[in-house]
């Protein structure tokens, strides 16, 4: 048999009451005496009443819903970010809902517009780029937008992140510091800003700084997958590097993997520095070299900046930069 579902109107008639006063009762609203909040609660938790937040939105212009749209929700540096925006999201009482775009352009076109569908009030993105398309439907949709852990090289979308640039040609100089002559720049697609750019900006101002000549044979695209990077190790070893700053936890530890397999000794045979910090880099054996992200405060601070554009507050910054840092482990001398 179905379940009737309980609305508002049968708690208000059970409880004796107005509709606006189980309204008010929950949404929290003090101006209720207390006898009455009590008789009210006490009658939504025999019923089991759940307030329809399509309802809700429909009056009040909010849903206090926002959406998250994240490439890959089993990678771990996605997930760190996302429990940072949960937690945020419950102090503000917003829900989430979450959406997995696979990295493909496409789907997330897609997914966006099943969020807008759904009158989301706001959207915090991570993806590899921003594609004109993705940057035409944020503007065309007038919902407020944060990136989280992306970059907008034009500036013109909120976004939270550290400076890629400084901490690749940190990694880099590190290598070199340690008598690296050739050193592997690993990513993603270098369609992607932070990767292209950014990183590769660093990574070429670290070798200049260090008088090393930049190669293009020593740089390397790869999905961000374990296997990717063990099937990159014979590839690498061929081109001559040494060491290699890799920009994935996951392609890091693959390589690792695979040039063990291979019986290159790490770090006396060959130095990796990886990029997020994750829990991954001290499960893998030697532990890995890293750059550190607030992965959490990323993910929060994205959050808050987002609550703040949804509430029209003032916004001082739209672009926020927060530190990052480099722990040594096992992977380098």
């Amino acid at each position: 048999m179905e379940k009737q579902t309980i609305t508002i109107y049968d708690v208000a008639r059970e409880a004796n009451v107005s509709m606006a006063t189980v309204s008010r009762v929950v949404n929290g609203n003090p101006n209720v005496k207390p006898a009455t909040r009590k008789k009210v609660l006490e009658v939504i938790d025999r019923l089991d009443y759940r307030p329809n937040a399509v309802a809700r939105g429909l009056a009040s212009k909010k849903t206090t819903t926002v959406g998250v749209i994240i490439p890959d929700v089993s990678n771990i540096f996605f997930s760190s970010l996302a429990r940072g925006i949960d937690d945020v999201a419950t102090m503000y009482k917003y829900n989430i809902i979450l959406a997995n775009s696979d990295g493909s352009d496409d789907k997330e076109i897609n997914v966006l517009n099943n969020l807008l569908a759904k009158q989301v009030d706001g959207v915090i993105f991570m993806g590899h780029h921003i594609t004109e398309a993705i940057r035409g439907e944020f503007s065309r949709s007038k919902t407020p937008v944060v990136l989280a852990g992306s970059i907008d090289p034009d500036n013109q979308v909120g976004s939270v992140n550290i400076d890629y640039q400084a901490a690749a040609k940190e990694a880099t100089n590190l290598l070199a510091e340690n008598g690296n002559t050739k050193i592997a720049f690993i990513s993603g697609s270098l369609l992607d800003p932070i990767n292209g750019k950014e990183r590769l900006t660093g990574y070429k101002e670290a070798l200049s700084t260090n008088k090393l000549d930049y190669n293009e044979g020593l740089v390397f695209e790869a999905e961000y997958q374990y296997k990717m990077g063990e099937n990159l190790a014979e590839r690498v070893m061929n081109s001559g590097a040494t060491a290699a700053y890799i920009v994935d936890d996951e392609l890091a530890i693959g390589l690792t993997n695979g040039l063990l397999d291979r019986g290159i000794k790490i770090p006396e045979e060959f130095e990796i520095i990886t990029t997020n910090n994750t829990l991954l880099t001290e499960v893998v054996r030697p532990k890995l070299t890293s750059v550190t992200q607030p992965l959490y405060d990323i993910g929060a601070v994205s959050m808050r900046l987002l609550t703040k554009m949804m509430n029209k507050e003032d916004v001082e910054e739209k672009t926020i930069v927060l530190p990052h840092g480099i722990v040594e482990r096992g992977s380098t001398k």
